[in-house]
């Protein structure tokens, strides 16, 4: 067995300027909407009551001035810390007015033992690209950054164990690792942003998910400093540890509201060495689970992904990304993925079932490849979608999870109840997992709008016993309607826990639980 240990290693390119903040990341994006535009999250929602937390003083920066010495660690102006407060979708904005930047685990400690002390709320950050409004303040609490939390700590090699700082950034990982013929068994668009500790942090799922699982069975172990300052040392690296409660499943989706992660260890599967994708075109929602249903028969052991897209999304990228589709157009569009170990071999089958599915009627048109330039560029279309729809103005973004039988019909009933109050409805997503993206627009945000769109769509979703949210989280902007998805009971119990764990409540505030 051969373990690498890499502790001088860091994630070197987050120290260029366009990775430093979410300002900064927002123009690598394109987005359209100036952060100092952004209304603010206390004025949007202003029955929403600040917190009993402290106010933050001079003394206390002096303190953590002393704390993280060098340059770049404290971060006190208003220039350097608007990307910070305001989310990646531009939809939530906060006034904190301290950004903190710890290196090292004992340091989150120390701040976070500082922070109950006063009672001053924290914000932890990572890369930012939440779209739940979870990882900017609300109202004016420090942020905690884990961009200096950057450091691969170590690797192995046989078991394919990856121990590495919460502040990695998600496609660092993915590239380092491939020297040694392993993948991430996560995958993001915002894998050049996200950070693991946030993938951690809020569960998330990706295009992978149908291959490799979600988190909950790929995280083997994880170090968190809790909101007293104790560091939780849960970092196993084992496979198989039934011994007590699994106190890391805790940690991964309670979106930072239990304390902060700085370290994980990540199981990473054998790289395959050969991928393929198709881009299919159909003339129905119902031929997409048609095909589905044929894929999983066919295709089986060597099928990784299965994702879809409306003709509302292909459009998005048309109009707004001057992107092109390989394919005609089609109500409905498929991008199936297979990896394997026999390039060959996987590219015989997945001609063999494109050929099986044209001549069934059931695909109208498609196409396959297997050069990595043009796979990249089909999974554009699908993964730029988001991005696209931010120039249209403001983006309602939902993601819930649903019976892949009612999947599409969530699209069409709310077409059918915005009209022409919007730009577009759109719909997309994890067909594999029953993970949809519902996603609305209008030029700038609308009350009246939101008041046809909430709580509608969560009644929609609870009416067929589906989950409010699939992967996102709940975040700030879907925590009163947990109960759309969780018992009574179980809220009740989270909310123990919760008092438990910070019986000060100084750890993300006003996020995931609903108001008491």
């Amino acid at each position: 067995m051969r373990i690498h240990f890499l502790f001088p290693r860091a994630c070197s390119y987050l120290t260029k300027p366009r990775m430093r903040h979410a300002s900064n990341r927002c123009r690598s994006f394109h987005c359209t909407v100036p952060i100092r535009s952004v209304e603010l999250t206390k004025v949007r929602y202003p029955n929403l009551k600040r917190g009993p937390f402290s106010i933050l003083g001079d003394a206390d920066v002096q303190f953590f001035e002393r704390l993280l010495s060098g340059a770049g660690r404290v971060l006190a102006d208003a220039s350097e810390i608007e990307g910070y407060n305001t989310d990646w979708l531009k939809t939530c904005r906060g006034s904190s007015e301290l950004v903190l930047r710890p290196k090292t685990t004992e340091e989150v400690s120390a701040i976070l033992n500082y922070c109950n002390t006063r009672r001053l709320a924290v914000v932890p950050q990572g890369g930012n690209t939440g779209l739940v409004g979870g990882s900017v303040p609300v109202f004016d609490e420090v942020v905690v950054s884990t961009q200096l939390l950057n450091k691969i700590i170590s690797l192995d090699e046989l078991s394919g164990t990856l121990v590495c700082q919460s502040g990695c950034v998600l496609g660092y990982m993915e590239e380092y690792i491939a020297d040694y013929n392993l993948t991430i068994p996560l995958d993001l668009g915002a894998k050049g942003s996200c950070h693991i500790g946030g993938n951690i942090a809020t569960n998330a799922g990706g295009v992978r998910l149908l291959r490799y699982g979600s988190l909950h069975g790929s995280i083997l172990g994880l170090e968190a400093v809790l909101p007293n300052g104790e560091i939780l040392d849960c970092m196993s690296t084992l496979r198989k540890d039934n011994t007590g409660y699994d106190l890391k499943q805790l940690f991964i989706g309670s979106e930072g509201t239990l304390g902060i992660v700085t370290a994980a260890s990540v199981l990473c599967p054998q790289k395959p060495s050969a991928v393929s994708v198709a881009f299919l075109g159909c003339e129905s929602f119902a031929r997409v689970l048609d095909i589905y249903k044929e894929a999983k028969g066919m295709l089986a052991e060597i099928l990784s992904a299965y994702e879809f897209l409306d003709e509302a999304s292909v459009a998005v990228n048309k109009e707004n990304l001057r992107m092109a589709s390989p394919i005609g157009d089609f109500p409905f569009y498929i991008l199936i993925e297979t990896s394997g170990s026999n390039g060959d071999h996987d590219e015989e089958k997945l001609n063999t079932f494109l050929e099986t599915m044209m001549s069934s009627g059931l695909v109208l048109d498609g196409t396959v490849v297997t050069e990595t330039s043009k796979i990249k560029d089909i999974w554009s279309l699908r993964e730029r979608v988001a991005e696209g729809l931010l120039h249209d103005g403001y983006c309602y973004k939902y993601d819930v999870s649903l019976p892949q039988a009612k999947f599409y019909d969530l699209v069409v009933d709310m077409r059918e109840r915005l009209g022409t109050s919007v730009i577009r409805v759109v719909g997309y997503g994890h067909v594999g997992d029953g993970n949809l993206h519902l996603n609305m627009t209008s030029p700038t945000y609308s009350p009246e709008v939101m008041s046809d769109i909430e709580p509608f769509v969560y009644d929609w979703v609870s009416k067929y016993n589906g989950s409010i949210s699939a992967e996102h989280g709940l975040g700030f902007k879907k925590r009163n309607f947990i109960y759309h998805s969780k018992s009574k009971s179980a809220v009740s119990l989270m909310q123990q826990l919760k008092r438990s764990i910070d019986p000060n409540g100084i750890m993300n505030p006003y996020k995931v639980l609903p108001e008491e």
